[in-house]
């Protein structure tokens, strides 16, 4: 009733009966709404296809942030995919969901991965490949990176779509994993996409507009889990926009080698959520208007919001250019619930999972030796919660604005795991996605048996380097890269040299206040070149406020720097 009375800024915009549960509270409606088609296991979280075509025998399996429905997890069954793994809003799925949803519907010929190019997703997807090919099953993976406005690193986004319509057709005929990774990695090199929006995407955590953007103004080049365009330009009349695209499109292809030809393009005219059906039909026409002046023939298409970001107003055109035989493949029937037909009456098909954490025991199994590290964790868990809204912000500026729910869900996990740094780093490492989720949590693995009372500075250094060391090696980052990199290394730096717990953490923070005046070389705000300027990097600012609540417990009485201060600076 509470609630009611006083609803949080996202209780009036969005239509979620609880927010915290909405992802798996949607996968069990989907079991219900298709119960011969979909099942649904709730922890780790993932949904598997109750029927395959008898000559599959590679299994396949994709995933990616809740809000770009029905994309995956509307794709699965016949002619489409086996399993899917839905993160939290705009955040990878973690590599227990993905591990697992692969090893119940692995195939005889093994499992292929179509991973999005996005740094979590591909992190929490290549560990679960680690995990699976360590147990004796053959992994693939086909790589999307189709965004035209974020080349040469490009994002993957709509054109997954396709990617997974021709590959559910050839596995059910019966190809092999190499043939099938061969095939998809060839639709990827000739797809590109381009998408454009006049609002941004409603936040969940805030309930308002992520970015902002003036009357006659569009955000061209934006992400699909919200991001802003690297420019924001005055919007053109809709033909000339769409002329444009197009125009960016067919040099994208040519550039990469695949000009339409004889066998022509496949189109797919997709909305980012907030598009009408009335508008992206009449998008349809415009577009096969103006390819058909340029003497590009459409073969097939496709329309409709299948890759959403929430509720943005805007669109996206991807284009594949085909080769021989991949239209039949485009074609043929598929059994999914993006094509649905009315159930019977028919019991849904839900699992409970198993309980978070237990399976194998995860890197916090383990205890800290005394309650030196527990002191730590509520200290950092403190210091975060008085500041999520900021490190939101922050992350809104840079990014989708997720890292603030994604830090405050690990913290509440790790108290779940016993309130432990150990118990935290299994939290963070296994049920938190993204990318800050399992690079936090090797952080937290490497600090936690270092974490004692009378410990010795340096030995909190070199935990503190080798945290950065692992960091590097699973994430690419380097110091410099508008990451907690720049933090972290400073700190590690500040023990090793002989200094103090409160010096460490002088340098901590100079080091988050530093990275405001960086540009961003990983993750998301890579995209955004000098648009993040001025505000420094989230992950930097938590994890400075880590080795203040480090030197509160350890070495207290020193003078450290406040949350405000790092995050004013």
């Amino acid at each position: 009733m509470a609630d009611d009375v006083h609803p949080s800024p996202a209780a009036e915009t969005h239509f979620l009966p609880d927010p915290a549960s909405a992802v798996a509270d949607a996968a069990r409606g989907l079991a219900m709404a298709h119960p011969a088609d979909v099942g649904v296991v709730l922890d780790p979280l993932h949904l598997h296809a109750l029927r395959r075509a008898p000559g599959r025998r590679v299994a396949l399996v994709s995933g990616g942030g809740a809000g770009h429905e029905p994309m995956h997890a509307g794709f699965l069954g016949p002619g489409g995919l086996d399993a899917a793994c839905p993160g939290l809003v705009f955040t990878s799925p973690h590599h227990r969901q993905v591990h697992a949803a692969a090893r119940r519907v692995a195939g005889p010929g093994g499992v292929l991965l179509v991973v999005k190019n996005y740094t979590g997703d591909v992190i929490c997807f290549a560990i679960a490949a680690e995990r699976l090919r360590a147990e004796g099953v053959q992994v693939e993976t086909v790589l999307v990176d189709d965004d035209l406005a974020s080349d040469p690193d490009r994002r993957g986004t709509a054109a997954t779509v396709l990617v997974e319509k021709v590959l559910g057709a050839a596995a059910d005929r019966g190809d092999d994993l190499a043939a099938l990774a061969a095939l998809g990695r060839e639709v990827v090199a000739r797809s590109r996409s381009l998408a454009v929006a006049s609002r941004a995407q409603t936040s969940p955590a805030t309930g308002e507009p992520a970015f902002s953007l003036a009357p006659g103004e569009l955000e061209r080049g934006v992400g699909i889990h919200g991001e802003r365009a690297a420019s924001t330009t005055s919007r053109p009349p809709t033909r000339g926009l769409v002329a444009g695209m197009l125009d960016e499109l067919l040099a994208g292809l040519e550039d990469a080698g695949a000009p339409g030809g004889d066998d022509g393009v496949a189109l797919l005219v997709n909305g980012l959520g907030g598009a009408t059906s009335l508008e992206l039909h009449a998008l349809r026409a415009l577009v096969g208007d103006q390819l058909a002046e340029r003497g590009v023939r459409v073969a097939t298409s496709l329309v409709g919001t299948f890759t959403a970001a929430l509720d943005m107003r805007g669109f996206s055109l991807t284009l594949l250019s085909l080769r021989p035989g991949w239209l039949e493949l485009l074609t043929a029937p598929t059994a999914t619930p993006s094509l649905p037909s009315l159930p019977g009456d028919l019991a849904p098909q839900v699992e409970p999972g198993s309980a978070a954490g237990s399976e194998d025991g995860g890197a916090g199994a383990g205890q800290d030796p005394d309650d030196a590290g527990a002191a730590v964790l509520d200290a950092w868990t403190r210091a975060c919660e008085g500041v999520v809204d900021e490190l939101t912000r922050l992350d809104q500026l840079a990014g989708d604005g997720d890292f603030g729910a994604n830090l405050t869900s690990g913290l509440g996990r790790s108290q779940r795991r016993g309130g432990t740094l150990a118990g935290a780093a299994g939290a963070f490492l296994d049920e938190v996605g993204g990318s800050s989720g399992p690079l936090l949590g090797l952080l937290l693995g490497e600090l936690a048996p270092a974490v004692r009372r009378g410990a010795p500075a340096e030995e909190v250094g070199a935990a503190l380097r080798r945290g950065a060391q692992a960091v590097t090696r699973v994430g690419g980052a380097e110091v410099g890269d508008r990451t907690f990199l720049d933090a972290l290394v400073p700190a590690a730096e500040a023990l090793l040299a002989g200094g103090s717990l409160d010096g460490a953490a002088r340098a901590a923070a100079d080091g988050a206040r530093s990275s405001a005046q960086l540009v961003g070389r990983r993750g998301r705000s890579r995209y955004l070149g000098d648009r993040a300027l001025g505000a420094p990097d989230p992950g930097a600012v938590a994890v400075a406020l880590l080795v203040v609540a480090l030197a509160q417990v350890l070495a207290p009485g020193g003078e450290l720097p406040e949350a405000s201060t790092i995050i004013g600076g």
